[in-house]
């Protein structure tokens, strides 16, 4: 009978600890290290876009545990009453606070598919129309143009002349190649004598910029080929979310009483 009272006593206090075993990873120095800490760390880590593993589970354990020793012994030597420990606390505070607050914004304001159409209409009536896969040549001086024209009118390769000749580190190893863009991606002299040319068409007098002057030659011309809503809508989205925020940081800038 008294060995049934023991293993009675032993069973109801075991029942009694095993949930506060639960709650904690381990204790540290007679200290309970919390189990929510590992919650935290893992949170972290989920709100960043990593998966949480199996394998990481030992390692954030152990990482919360070395934390506590580590804490504990600088509360030993206690720097935690340094002013400098105080300063950086109280600045990771704001962080942490002001991080939170705009969390709460962009959850209560988040970027419509309309907001996003919209944008994108905006976008493709920029960059809508023709393009144009154009070469040129870049040089100094209007007589090294015209000697450019000469040279090609008497049977050099376009090409050729644009790696001998061109100042344009981007297209020159390219023989002169500026690939397919639209007009409004060129200086303004560039583009009114480029969209005059049809295709295979080189211009006969040097067009002169703010770059130098030019010899420019279109290759084809099509209709401009615009990526679908749906594959640039993360970026959109992105892009909104950001002006959104950065209006609502300047709001409470305007709001606020600096003296």
């Amino acid at each position: 009978m008294k060995h049934f009272a023991l293993a009675a006593v032993a069973a109801a206090t075991l029942a009694l600890a095993l949930p506060a075993a639960a709650q904690n990873v381990a204790i540290v120095n007679g200290k309970p290290v919390p189990t929510a800490r590992v919650d935290a760390l893992k949170a972290q880590i989920a709100k960043a876009g990593r998966p949480v593993t199996p394998d990481m589970e030992k390692m954030l354990k152990d990482e919360v545990v070395a934390r506590e020793v580590f804490m504990q012994e600088a509360q030993r030597r206690g720097l935690d009453a340094g002013d400098d420990y105080k300063q950086q606390l109280e600045l990771a505070r704001q962080t942490i606070l002001i991080r939170e607050l705009f969390a709460d914004f962009q959850k209560k304001n988040p970027v419509t598919d309309a907001e996003i159409q919209a944008e994108y209409d905006k976008f493709a009536a920029a960059n809508g129309g023709k393009e144009y896969h154009a070469h040129h040549i870049l040089v100094e001086s209007e007589a090294d143009a015209k000697a450019a024209i000469a040279e090609i009118k008497k049977g050099k390769k376009f090409e050729d002349v644009a790696k001998a000749k061109s100042k344009d580190p981007g297209s020159a190893p390219n023989g002169g190649d500026l690939d397919w863009a639209t007009a409004a991606s060129y200086v303004p002299e560039f583009s009114n004598a480029m969209i005059k040319l049809n295709k295979g068409q080189m211009t006969q007098e040097p067009v002169k910029s703010s770059f130098g002057w030019h010899v420019i030659r279109v290759d084809d011309i099509r209709e401009a080929q615009l990526p679908k809503v749906e594959e640039v809508k993360p970026q959109i989205a992105q892009q909104l979310q950001q002006q959104k925020l950065a209006k609502f940081q300047e709001e409470l800038r305007g709001k606020a009483k600096v003296e």
